[in-house]
């Protein structure tokens, strides 16, 4: 028997009891879920707490790359604007939610 035929409550011969459809199916909802929670959502999870933890401990002269795209050298921070210097002279000012990751390994 295979493991689904086992988990859907049937035998090898393919007839059914009858009263363990219900359960088979709840169980099969519940192991979906399972899957879909390890597999898609705690990564998920893990990537945004690591994103917002890199957001905080942005400091000046930090290397970054915006939602954007554009690469860039953070200058000034002030609560949730962040003064990002993106040529030599030329500043422009955007959300700390919009860092996305840190530039500090590439070159530009």
């Amino acid at each position: 028997m295979t493991i689904l035929t086992l988990l859907m409550g049937g035998t090898a011969g393919g007839s059914n009891a009858g009263g363990g459809d219900m359960t088979s199916f709840i169980l099969m909802m519940v192991l979906i879920f399972v899957v879909m929670y390890f597999l898609m959502i705690r990564p998920q999870q893990k990537r945004q707490k690591e994103l917002n933890k890199f957001r905080e401990s942005l400091t000046d002269g930090s290397k970054v790359i915006t939602a954007g795209g554009i690469y860039g050298t953070v200058r000034k921070l002030e609560g949730n604007i962040v003064h990002l210097e993106v040529a030599k002279g030329v500043e422009i000012k955007i959300d700390r939610s919009m860092i996305m990751n840190d530039n500090s390994d590439m070159s530009r």
